[in-house]
């Protein structure tokens, strides 16, 4: 990826990212906001952190199961991988934070860091399944407007079509490389034998789980994950005293998990700056009538106590690693 189109992305990412913010902060009253603030219960931040620590956990276990038909990597070097990955993000446009955690463990094991990636895609891909099945649940129970849903119908769309592609070119994996060959013909001969040799390191990487149990210890790692999640908003709540205030029934966690979730899907700048906060402000203001002050209030809580954690410990993973800021700048080479 060159510089000059890395930039434009960028300049791209904070310009939404400043018309979110204009968006959330245009009819905001500061010394309301500030009030917010000032009142809430601060005490809930340590279950909050404890859960959230859980979250990451789940996350390290489910992934080395993804790993282990390739081979066995120590918990420690996952979750450093992890974090450094998520720490990247916060800085760098385009997610090129899953590249780095790929590019980590490919330095820390003997696995290719190409083969590491695609069991990144796959996590993904769980991800946004798992996603879809939350919103289609919360559906039910609430009634979102009419853009959300069109928004879980295209992302239904889109992943389908990934996932239907990459299961193709993992059964017809010599013409899938037969074809890339065909497709970076025009390039040198070096680069074009680099871009088969990730590709092929790629799809070796896509391999079934070892046996049935890990398919059931996957699932229960995700939805104990996504709970996690949720309750995680929902002590935000009560750190802001919302429930009491408000009467936010039971399910407003999962509203605003939907919300925020879709509020990552957009380019913003990098950290979610803007996107996140607009969206989480509005569904608490539109659909459960928070005053638009409280409501920024609570997402910028939300959002910094996630930045927050994400830069210290990803920082205190990539100097236990060797790796720089400058470092965590450039795109990690996959191998």
């Amino acid at each position: 990826m060159s510089n000059k189109k890395l930039d434009w992305k960028l300049v791209i990412g904070i310009i939404i990212s400043i018309v979110f913010l204009y968006l959330a902060f245009r009819k905001v009253d500061f010394s309301r906001m500030w009030q917010a603030f000032a009142t809430a219960n601060y005490i809930y931040l340590l279950p909050i952190f404890a859960i959230m620590l859980l979250s990451l956990l789940l996350r390290v276990w489910r992934w080395k199961y993804l790993l282990a038909p390739l081979g066995n990597v120590k918990n420690r070097d996952l979750f450093s991988a992890l974090m450094i990955g998520y720490m990247a993000n916060i800085f760098i446009p385009a997610h090129l934070g899953e590249l780095l955690r790929a590019f980590v463990i490919g330095r820390k094991s003997p696995l290719s860091s190409g083969a590491v990636f695609a069991t990144i895609v796959v996590e993904r891909i769980i991800d946004v399944y798992s996603f879809l099945l939350v919103m289609a649940l919360t559906i039910v129970i609430f009634p979102f407007p009419g853009w959300v849903q069109k928004s879980g119908y295209i992302t239904f769309i889109l992943i389908l079509i990934f996932t239907a592609i990459l299961a193709l070119m993992k059964i017809y994996h010599s013409r899938s490389v037969q074809l890339l060959d065909k497709v970076t013909h025009f390039l040198p001969v070096k680069t074009s034998q680099l871009v088969i040799k990730i590709g092929n390191s790629f799809l070796e990487g896509v391999k079934p789980l070892q046996n049935w149990r890990h398919y059931i210890l996957v699932f229960i790692f995700t939805v104990v994950m996504w709970c996690c999640y949720a309750l995680i908003f929902n002590l935000a709540f009560y750190a802001f005293d919302f429930i009491r205030l408000y009467a936010l029934p039971w399910y407003a966690s999962l509203v605003l998990l939907v919300l925020t979730t879709i509020s990552v899907a957009v380019p913003s700048s990098p950290g979610y700056v803007g996107t996140y906060h607009y969206l989480c402000q509005i569904g608490l203001a539109e659909f459960f009538n928070v005053p638009i002050d409280a409501a920024l209030s609570f997402a910028f809580l939300a959002h910094g106590l996630n930045t927050f954690t994400m830069v210290i410990v990803g920082l205190i993973c990539a100097s236990r690693e060797g790796l720089s800021l400058k470092s965590l700048n450039k795109k990690p080479p996959l191998q």
